[in-house]
């Protein structure tokens, strides 16, 4: 067997003979997130007849103290979350919507992009990978819960399965990148039975940091919830919380009402984070395009904007805060309800992905973030 490596030009800049060893790539060029270079080398396995190709990058993935850092430098995810749908082929992976959707990343100057709420399809990392977009990788555990009633980790069969989809996730994409933090799953109950749900996730968590070779940091998705009975969430190595004020919780006139209460809850994570940086992972209000309204009402565009407003200002008063992942980049369809007006419609671009108005909020914002961190609240 022979490996060489390959820089992005083709041409061989190390190489080993035999199935162990070590090699070693001078003056590597680094994998850079957008805006940066994502520069790609390529490993190349010759084994009598067979070949095989495998593009990876050189690059760092730290947390220190409250910053997510790359190569040693600060970096602050901002991006939408989306779904693999789209209008032209419904659920599931299609070559020029996923190209379509992460230029419009970069139209809107995003440099994130979730895996909500499961692994995509490998052709969409090596996308990333090449656009230098930064990937938070998800397991497709949603909402594991029964209510106050139920403990669902001691009644339901989940552990073995969990552990074995992690196992695939990890063992799939651990060569992109891109791919900078490790989600077990997103939306638990973690606040009806706290211990037995630490008891469940700490073994993933450990497993996770085992498994991965390159040590990334490993997260999970907590829901709107009260984080004072939430013992599994802050133990995390980054904390992911998806929040909605001002849309399932004070939504309506009282935005006024809804910001206070979002500051009261930062108040609180301030004081349990222990230097632990903290990812919004979804915030969002649904917008019927072309409803325009004033005053604002929700469902309007006027609404959304000024949630969004509103949000956006809340973060930018944590020092802590080093994300923002707003849910989601284009309305998609859902199971039909009452609850739903022909899906779900927080998109800030339609199913067809024409821009709605907030898309414009989020470009202009995106384009000068992160914010000065000296500035913001300690």
């Amino acid at each position: 067997m022979q490996l060489t490596v390959l820089d992005a030009n083709g041409r061989a800049v190390a190489d080993a003979d035999g199935a162990a060893g070590t090699l070693q790539v001078k003056n590597a060029r680094l994998w850079q997130p957008r805006p940066g270079t994502p520069y790609l080398y390529t490993a190349l396995v010759r084994f009598g007849t067979d070949e095989y190709r495998q593009p990876f990058g050189f690059r760092s993935v730290e947390v220190r103290g409250h910053q997510f850092l790359i190569n040693g430098e600060p970096f602050y995810f901002k991006g939408p979350c989306k779904h693999e749908d789209s209008f032209f082929r419904g659920r599931g992976y299609d070559a020029c919507v996923t190209v379509t959707d992460l230029k419009l990343y970069e139209w809107l100057n995003a440099n994130c992009l979730r895996m909500s709420h499961y692994p995509y399809a490998e052709e969409v990392y090596d996308l990333c990978d090449r656009l230098g977009i930064v990937v938070i990788d998800e397991t497709p555990a949603v909402g594991i819960g029964a209510g106050a009633a139920c403990d669902p980790y001691k009644t339901f069969p989940l552990k073995n399965y969990h552990s074995a989809v992690l196992k695939a996730m990890i063992d799939r994409d651990k060569n992109h990148p891109c791919v900078v933090l490790w989600s077990l799953g997103n939306e638990p109950d973690t606040e009806h039975f706290p211990e037995s749900a630490r008891d469940y996730w700490r073994p993933l968590y450990e497993q996770a940091h085992a498994q991965d070779p390159q040590g990334r940091p490993v997260t999970m998705v907590c829901c709107q919830n009260d984080y004072t009975k939430d013992i599994t969430t802050r133990t995390m190595d980054v904390v992911c919380i998806n929040r909605y004020y001002g849309w399932y919780v004070l939504g309506g006139a009282g935005l006024a009402d809804a910001e206070a209460a979002f500051h009261h809850e930062m108040d609180g994570w301030a004081k349990v984070l222990h230097g632990r940086p903290l990812i919004f992972t979804e915030y969002g209000t649904d917008n019927l395009s072309g409803a325009h309204k004033l005053p604002s009402v929700m469902w309007s565009a006027e609404y959304q904007n000024e949630y969004l407003e509103m949000t956006h200002a809340v973060f930018d008063h944590y020092d802590f805060v080093q994300g923002e992942l707003v849910w989601n980049f284009a309305d998609f369809q859902t199971t039909e309800g009452i609850l739903r007006v022909d899906g779900n419609k927080k998109g800030i671009f339609t199913r067809q992905r024409q821009p709605k108005d907030a898309a414009y909020l989020f470009r202009k914002r995106w384009t000068t973030l992160p914010v000065d961190f000296k500035k913001r609240k300690k």
